[in-house]
């Protein structure tokens, strides 16, 4: 990715008795601040008068994800590359932005979340449920563990907003985006920062708990019959992170090799190419997603990995066998009888045969990668080795 240039985001909708504190408090840390204003109707922007922050109007209140996305579209055409969202109720503190700098900085192009400290006065119950609420399905859905999904101090890399469409405008949005996030390969990174409540008779929030909650439920629903599909994720965190792609294997592999070790990069293609091989009916990327944190895998050389087991060649293979494993021969007729009203004994004959398959193409895809990593390193070393020989003494 180019070199990071941050902008702050502050939405706002009917806050202005504080977003002249918030924009200031941004002002502290950073020169480009961006204020959206989501059709506020309370006069409001006026405070911002003879402040150096750039303002985006919304002809009308369209809710939270738009006037996010709206900012991303101006923080791009400025040549931003990424925006950090504060909200504009004060709920955020300004001092916790020199870690959202320095986390871009480390994880260009992962989506990075504040984890809000909850040991503190005036925390609303619902928020406390929420935030355990949307963890438990963000985790069914894709196996990544995020501890704080409702959390809207936020940093976005533009290219992240870009490649991952969502269907949700308001607050559901962020809900939504982690999500389809963690399915395009992206990581999910928190950072501990605080936070402030009003006590209840001074708080005010335009979250509609009936219309809201039942849109966020609704939400659900969806993403996870889109997990349990038996439909392959499309990777587009591989488009973004050095335009990775099968379709270039030089570059890719060049990229794979400096971003880990030979031993780490064939860890993670055999476990990979294991896992993708087994006919779990949509759960492979839930797992994969899971295991890769868990076991300390290489993210990019595991998804990458993946595409080669696709439809229909490795799956044939499974079936091949597993008939051959059942019948004691091969099947040879690939007919409406064979393939389709014995459909329940191929997909027999798929899980039978993946279980021979799919260790045998962990160790093969494993050790390939291992040696041809291997390689590389030596002949990349070498190569230094002789142009530091050809450089001669150093001169005193």
């Amino acid at each position: 990715m180019a070199s990071v240039r941050c902008c702050v985001l502050i939405p706002v909708y009917n806050h202005g008795h504080t977003l002249k504190d918030v924009a200031l408090a941004a002002l502290r840390f950073t020169d480009s601040v961006m204020v959206v204003d989501d059709g506020s109707t309370d006069g409001g922007l006026a405070s911002l008068n003879g402040l150096p922050v750039t303002l985006v109007s919304l002809p009308r209140n369209q809710g939270k994800g738009a006037a996010i996305l709206r900012g991303a579209e101006e923080a791009r055409r400025r040549g931003y590359t990424h925006v950090i969202v504060m909200d504009a109720d004060g709920q955020h503190k300004a001092e916790d932005l020199p870690a959202f700098f320095a986390a871009v900085h480390e994880n260009p192009c992962a989506l990075i979340i504040g984890a809000r400290n909850f040991h503190v006065p005036n925390v609303p119950g619902s928020s406390r449920f929420g935030r355990k609420f949307s963890g438990f399905w963000m985790f069914v859905q894709t196996g990544v563990p995020v501890s704080d999904m409702q959390s809207g101090f936020r940093a976005y890399p533009l290219a992240l907003l870009e490649a991952v469409p969502c269907s949700e405008t308001r607050y559901s949005f962020e809900v939504e985006i982690v999500v389809r996030a963690a399915w395009a390969g992206f990581a999910i990174k928190e950072i501990p920062v605080s936070v402030y409540y009003p006590p209840r008779e001074e708080r005010v929030s335009h979250f509609k708990a009936l219309a809201d909650n039942v849109r966020i439920s609704l939400l659900n629903a969806r993403l996870t019959v889109r997990a349990l599909m038996p439909i392959p994720f499309r990777r587009r965190a591989l488009e973004v992170e050095g335009k990775l792609s099968l379709l270039h294997p030089g570059h890719t592999f060049r990229t794979l090799c400096a971003s880990a070790s030979p031993r780490q990069l064939a860890v993670s293609a055999a476990w990979s190419l294991f896992l993708s091989t087994i006919p779990l009916l949509g759960l492979q990327t839930i797992l994969l997603l899971f295991t890769i944190g868990w076991r300390k895998l290489n993210r990019l050389c595991a998804l990458v990995m993946v595409p080669l087991t696709w439809p229909p060649f490795v799956p044939g293979m499974a079936v091949l066998l597993g008939y051959r494993v059942v019948h004691g021969e091969w099947l040879t007729q690939f007919t409406i009888q064979t393939l389709g009203y014995e459909a329940g004994y191929r997909f027999l004959d798929w899980m039978i045969g993946s279980l021979i398959l799919a260790p045998a193409l962990a160790a093969a895809g494993g050790i390939l990668v291992f040696l041809a990593a291997s390689c590389y390193a030596m002949i990349r070393k070498n190569s230094a080795e002789r142009r530091n020989a050809s450089c001669g003494p150093a001169k005193v």
